[in-house]
């Protein structure tokens, strides 16, 4: 395996596999200062690359069977051309919807045995596979809503809110459409709109329109489901504030200020907790039935280091739809949708046992 980003995410990856004992990984930075931080076995080997354009990589990936970007969404199409060019699997963390279009295309030139997999972690990614599973229970499916938040456990500032993954991707969410189906068709919906409020295990929270967290779904379910859409969750407060900062004030216009911001004022933590609410309604069995799947994952140790659990899902989904892919468990051409991942063999997977044990799915 080639793994190219030895960030926070990409090196959570290399250690799960590591640890599996079934991979031998290429892991590649810009950076020797993230290299030298990753502890691992001799299966980790690491290697200095600065990324100029596809054909810098087509060398070092022809030596492997498949390519993960755990890079900025900006260089995921260069490294997919690679991989393309070098004839090998690709696997990607991307929630830009521009960035996804662009490996679809690339995929279409897949040759037998070659995937080209993006949007592989917790949003897009998991939540795509339970709410396509979910939706697949009904014999029509009415309304589909898809949530998720990654909070901290221990909020203190006014927005509530802490650093738990990449800054740039989280402006995007909150500045770019969002894309939804509304009676039947396909709209797009507003950044920060659509505000509701619920409460689960005593805790009050918010939810709210954001962009990229639905994957293709709704390219999915367009003509099978009347309403589906996609919102984060935080807790209560924070999307007035948000937009307050990105719409009165105009920073969405400035997005490299408001990243400068955000970085500066928030802090980072890894003490944070995933939800994941998915309640899908619609007629089973000439019955009007309302299924709900909740998941509430925290931070933890993992091997000798602690982990956000953001970081556990995200690297686990990847990892476990990576091992999906060598089992024989995916389409073994072209592109692939998170949605055509099977449910059961995503949460039997050995990756997968966060959202297995965390899981509280309850009943019709």
């Amino acid at each position: 395996m080639a793994i190219i980003g030895a960030g926070r995410i990409g090196a959570s990856i290399a250690r799960l596999l590591d640890d599996c004992g079934d991979y031998r990984i290429i892991l590649m930075d810009q950076s020797s200062h993230s290299l030298d931080a990753v502890n691992g076995s001799r299966r980790i080997e690491k290697q200095l690359l600065e990324i100029s354009g596809s054909a810098c990589l087509k060398p070092v990936l022809q030596a492997c069977d498949a390519v993960v970007s755990a890079c900025g969404y900006d260089i995921n199409p260069v490294i997919a051309e690679a991989a393309a060019e070098a004839g090998i699997s690709y696997f990607d963390l991307t929630e830009d919807n521009e960035t996804t279009h662009a490996i679809k295309l690339i995929g279409e030139r897949a040759a037998s045995g070659q995937v080209f997999v993006p949007q592989c972690g917790l949003a897009p990614g998991f939540i795509g596979i339970v709410g396509f599973h979910m939706a697949q229970q009904f014999d029509r499916l009415d309304n589909l809503k898809l949530r998720v938040g990654a909070l901290p456990e221990f909020p203190t500032n006014n927005l509530m809110y802490n650093l738990t993954w990449s800054t740039q991707g989280l402006i995007n969410e909150y500045c770019n459409p969002c894309h939804a189906i509304r009676a039947g068709r396909y709209v797009e919906l507003t950044p920060l709109e659509g505000l509701e409020t619920f409460s689960l295990d005593g805790i009050s929270y918010e939810a709210f329109n954001t962009s990229g967290g639905l994957g293709t779904l709704y390219e999915t379910l367009q003509g099978r489901v009347s309403d589906l859409t996609y919102k984060t969750i935080r807790y209560k407060g924070h999307q007035y504030l948000m937009n307050f900062l990105i719409n009165d004030l105009k920073l969405g216009e400035q997005r490299d200020l408001l990243k400068q911001i955000f970085e500066t004022a928030l802090a980072v933590t890894r003490q944070d907790v995933v939800l994941i609410l998915v309640t899908a309604t619609g007629i089973i069995d000439g019955k009007f039935m309302q299924i709900t799947d909740s998941r509430k994952i925290y931070h933890g140790d993992v091997g000798s280091e602690h982990w956000g659990a953001i970081q556990i899902t995200t690297a686990a989904s990847l990892c476990a739809i990576l091992d999906l892919f060598f089992t024989g468990k995916l389409p073994l051409q072209g592109y692939v949708r998170q949605e055509q991942v099977d449910f059961d063999e995503f949460i039997n997977n050995r990756f997968a046992s966060c959202y297995k044990a965390a899981g509280r799915p309850h009943g019709k």
